[in-house]
């Protein structure tokens, strides 16, 4: 059976940390300047949206997780089980998502546009941490 050297298990335990940790951090750094100028429902929005982006990451990463595990754990096993907690966070995060917006929008009157702006913080993340790794790799 194949598993993942402990230097690479590292390497992505730093690298989900780095993308968890940069999307909070879009998330913020953009709704300052458009809360500034385009009003405190704006920058929320946009904040709010890299939020629910960050639980969606996370959310998703305890499912794989929890997921490997259990198949790493039952591999000799006809049957493996798993958590109903784990499909849960695996194939209702969305709706999980999709409900906060529609409350956050319906109740606090902030655009749905600006959220779905601030869920971009998640690819922008990746984006920029996996441009690092490529860079930091060739040196």
């Amino acid at each position: 059976m194949n598993s993942i050297p402990i230097d690479d298990d590292a390497a992505y335990r730093r690298t989900e940390s780095h993308i968890a940790l940069l999307t909070l951090t879009l998330g913020a750094i953009a709704a300052l300047p458009v809360g500034y100028f385009d009003g405190w429902r704006w920058g929320a929005g946009i904040f709010i949206g890299a939020l629910l982006a960050w639980f969606n990451f996370r959310w998703l990463k305890q499912g794989v997780d929890a997921l490997a595990q259990a198949s790493t754990a039952q591999a000799e096993q006809k049957k493996a089980s798993v958590p109903i907690s784990t499909y849960f966070k695996v194939l209702f995060r969305y709706g999980l998502i999709g409900l906060a917006v529609y409350v956050i929008f319906k109740y606090l009157n902030v655009p749905v546009l600006s959220m779905v702006f601030g869920l971009c913080a998640l690819g922008a993340a990746t984006f920029v941490v996996s441009v690092h790794s490529i860079f930091r790799s060739a040196e």
